[in-house]
């Protein structure tokens, strides 16, 4: 059975009768992408000359007022970052650890995906030890160990609970935080401070066994006791004189 032929396309006519019909939303499509190629590339022209402005005025900086001058002109920047931790760190210096420990929070709540979160947190703990408030220093030492156990700071943050420990004369449990960090981290730095720690740590003295106690026999097996020696021979008394 014969097949129908297809009916003969002109490709040039179809596609001049497609232009001719949408050649305005084809013209609208396409300002709109040239503009938005536009925008990106102006916003990255004027994100890196914000950054290396930044930059360079942190490089500059020296004291507490200079960081927060450069935190205040070019925030969300990563020189703005860096300029909340050396902030803190001239606040520490000052001896301002309260002040310090407030910088150290603003810095995890603006960038809690900073690779120095860990770091942050260690000076907020170093600093609660400066402020006299150990038990909190010591649970945040024990919340780095357990919340980035693959940091660097890890091993740090056991150590620490070291010195405290010691300081509460908690020994056995400064002992055990010492074989963990020679368990799990024997291959850092800290683990031969962790060895020299343990050495000096002499484990608490365990009382030792009670005189032993006479066993109780009941007195029908109880052994006779040993028959009483005989009594001496008493010396003849002396001779009578005439």
């Amino acid at each position: 059975m014969p097949t129908a032929t297809p009916p003969s396309r002109d490709v040039a006519l179809e596609t001049r009768v497609f232009w001719e019909r949408f050649k305005k939303e084809i013209a609208v499509a396409l300002l709109i992408v040239l503009l938005g190629v536009i925008a990106f590339t102006g916003y990255r022209f004027y994100a890196d000359r914000r950054a290396a402005a930044a930059s360079a005025l942190l490089a500059s900086a020296k004291t507490a007022q200079e960081y927060q001058q450069v935190i205040l002109q070019y925030g969300n920047t990563p020189a703005a970052a860096d300029a909340y931790l050396l902030l803190a760190e001239a606040q520490r210096s000052e001896k301002k650890f309260a002040e310090a420990n407030a910088t150290l929070e603003t810095f995890i709540s603006k960038y809690p995906q900073h690779e120095l979160v860990s770091t942050a947190r260690m000076a907020m703990a170093a600093n609660l030890e400066s402020l006299g408030k150990t038990d909190e220093a010591l649970a945040m030492y024990q919340q780095i160990a357990s919340a980035y156990p693959n940091s660097f700071t890890a091993p740090m943050a056991l150590l620490s609970q070291v010195y405290i420990l010691k300081a509460k004369n908690r020994n056995d449990d400064a002992r055990r935080i010492c074989e963990t960090v020679l368990t799990q981290y024997r291959t850092s730095f800290w683990a031969g401070e962790a060895m020299q720690q343990l050495r000096l740590l002499k484990p608490s003295s365990s009382p030792g066994p009670g005189p032993a106690q006479a066993a109780t026999v009941p007195p029908l097996l109880a052994p006779p006791p040993p028959a009483a020696p005989p009594p001496a021979p008493q010396a003849p008394p002396p001779p009578k004189k005439p």
